[in-house]
């Protein structure tokens, strides 16, 4: 038996008892075809996977994958192989180390144990970073050679950690060469190849939401690594990685306008280890210069602590004034009349490094360090604060939010005549720039601290549904004022599926997300069903575009409305559908109601 409600809705009149009357068995006299609560669906809906943005959140907070498993102290000699060899004029060397006193063992050998050094959750609790966010971001990173074994390692790295997969079937892992084949790569090497390891790996730990394209570039010289730079941009990345460079020429700021302008891309190049000394591309005046530190936990509030990466004369971060690259406007120290280097900071110091595994450069689980591991956390740090706006040169951020990052005072790279130029000190220094992160706020334009041009706004049209069935685009239906389910305000309210059967709703408005902006979607839910036990039978996902935000089932009913928020910063610059699809499935009804929306933006 049903009962019609304003508006052409249908209920069925069991659900509407379910709903005023939980606890009245359906067997009242004149319902007795109905089926009794306990009896449960008679077709249950397959359950959904897990999503992987909720895998990856469970990944990150788990307090049991928050144990640290150091390797060292910081500044601590240890020894270490350089992957690539010194780079000749004209050519880039990579700057990954890797640990050589700590056994490489295969995943099957660990399988019982965590691998040492740094992991995806001690990155994100060393830097506050959110356990969401990235979805629908791409980071490209740019290395030379192959590595044929790059998808099936990155894969070991990502399920050993608990991260959801990334890969070529699943659309979320891209291998090209420098003319975007993926095919006809370029020749194998083991030492890029162990680079390469390091950069996806590391893109991964800080932001396992992104897609991630590897480019490989034909050899180690400048001008196949410019190419490979450019098509990494012509795929659709707007974070680049490059953990690579050599020493200042006279031509750099010609190949600055080949292969480094790219407004509205965040690109991010390694300092260098050499210790104290300007490298290039570093220090271009159109990408974001990433110096290295030495991270260790610490008995503080954060719990963490950093000072400048230096080993010895030869080994450190690289830092310094350019010789030929002019100075950014945006760029204020009065020391150096050119390019600086560096902007910001991450951990690099091998005897504090990170966990990588490679089998084809290496021999499975290693540790590793190196500004190499700095410049792909940055590209993924960048990438969990949003899309850049389209004009700007995302390596001025940091300069407008300095309150937004963690100031490295201690430690130096070496001597110099200008002290700030290898020495740390509060504020800004060249061996850590204003500092390493400390949450996304300072790698976006609208973020907090310095300041920004967002304008605070609610961008949702009827987002109370008060004007009925307008802005939003809505199955028959949904919008209504019907007294079967009240409104969290008002008299209107989104009343998706509740019928006792199979059936699907959805509710959808497209929204305009201004570049440079932090963007939140709130909205009031109150789901009520006749399911019962822990079987997720009927669902709600909530998504933006392509990608998942949120799923609710009847499993998460309870009386009253709840305020959810959702974060939508990672579609800055972006025009995107936000959308509620309810699938109900034979019987047993549960509606979702959702009530005063908004989107806003900070």
């Amino acid at each position: 038996m049903r009962v019609s409600r304003t508006g052409g809705r249908r209920r069925s009149l069991p659900r509407l008892l379910a709903v005023a009357l939980p606890a009245l068995a359906l067997s009242v006299a004149g319902f007795t075809a109905a089926p009794t609560a306990s009896a449960g669906p008679a077709t249950p809906a397959a359950s959904h996977a897990t999503s992987p943005v909720t895998q990856n959140h469970k990944a990150l907070t788990d307090p049991d994958r928050q144990t640290f498993h150091p390797t060292g102290k910081a500044g601590q000699k240890v020894p270490t192989t350089h992957l690539c060899a010194t780079a000749h004029p004209g050519q880039a060397s990579c700057f990954a180390q890797r640990r050589t006193d700590i056994r490489q063992r295969l995943a099957s050998a660990v399988a019982a144990a965590t691998p040492s050094g740094l992991s995806p959750a001690n990155l994100h609790s060393a830097y506050s970073l959110p356990s969401t966010g990235g979805s629908g971001m791409t980071v490209a990173v740019v290395d030379a050679y192959n590595d044929p074994n790059a998808e099936a390692d990155l894969g070991t790295y990502r399920s050993t950690y608990g991260l959801s997969a990334c890969t070529k079937a699943n659309g979320c892992f891209k291998q090209v060469s420098q003319t975007g084949s993926t095919t006809s790569l370029p020749t194998n090497d083991t030492g890029w190849a162990g680079e390469e390891a390091l950069d996806i790996d590391m893109v991964s730990a800080v932001c396992p939401n992104c897609k991630i394209i590897l480019v490989e570039a034909n050899s180690a010289n400048d001008t196949d690594l410019g190419i490979a730079e450019n098509e990494a941009v012509s795929l659709g990345a707007k974070f680049v990685s490059n953990s690579w460079g050599g020493s200042e020429a006279s031509g750099q700021t010609t190949e600055d306008t080949q292969y480094f302008r790219h407004p509205g891309v965040a690109i991010t190049v390694s300092a260098g280890d050499s210790a104290y000394g300007a490298e290039y591309p570093a220090t271009s005046q159109y990408v974001t210069a990433v110096g290295g530190t030495a991270l260790t936990t610490a008995a503080n509030s954060r719990g963490w602590s950093e000072s400048v990466w230096h080993t010895s004369a030869t080994e450190g971060t690289g830092s310094g004034c350019s010789a030929y690259d002019p100075k950014p406007t945006w760029q204020t120290d009065t020391g150096c009349a050119k390019r600086m280097e560096s902007d910001v900071s991450a951990v690099a110091d091998p005897a504090t490094g990170v966990a990588v595994y490679d089998t084809f450069g290496g021999s499975g689980w290693a540790v590793y360090g190196g500004t190499s591991a700095s410049a792909p956390i940055i590209a993924g740090v960048y990438a969990l604060a949003g899309t850049p706006g389209a004009t700007d040169y995302p390596a001025q951020y940091p300069y407008s939010h300095t309150a937004n990052l963690n100031d490295v005072t201690s430690g130096s790279n070496g001597s110099c005549s200008t002290s700030y130029f290898c020495t740390a000190r509060a504020g800004y220094d060249g061996p850590t720039g204003w500092g390493t992160p400390n949450g996304t706020a300072a790698f976006t334009f609208g973020g907090g601290g310095g300041g920004g041009t967002c304008t605070s706004a609610q961008l949702l049209g009827n987002p109370g549904f008060e004007s009925g069935n307008t802005t939003w685009t809505a199955s028959s239906g949904v919008i209504n004022s019907d007294t079967g389910e009240a409104a969290h305000t008002g008299s209107y309210k989104a009343w998706l599926d509740g019928y006792g059967s199979s059936h699907t709703d959805t509710l959808s408005q497209s929204v305009t997300i201004p570049a440079g902006c932090r963007a939140s979607f709130t909205f009031y839910l109150h789901i009520d069903t006749a399911e019962t036990g822990s079987t997720a039978y009927d669902k709600l996902t909530v998504t933006a575009g392509s990608t998942t935000l949120a799923t609710y089932s009847n499993v998460n009913a309870a009386s009253g409305y709840a305020q959810k928020t959702l974060d939508l910063s990672s579609f800055a610059g972006q025009t995107v559908t936000v959308k509620f699809s309810g699938v109900e499935d034979s019987s047993q009804q549960t509606s979702f109601v959702v009530d005063d929306t908004a989107v806003t933006t900070s």
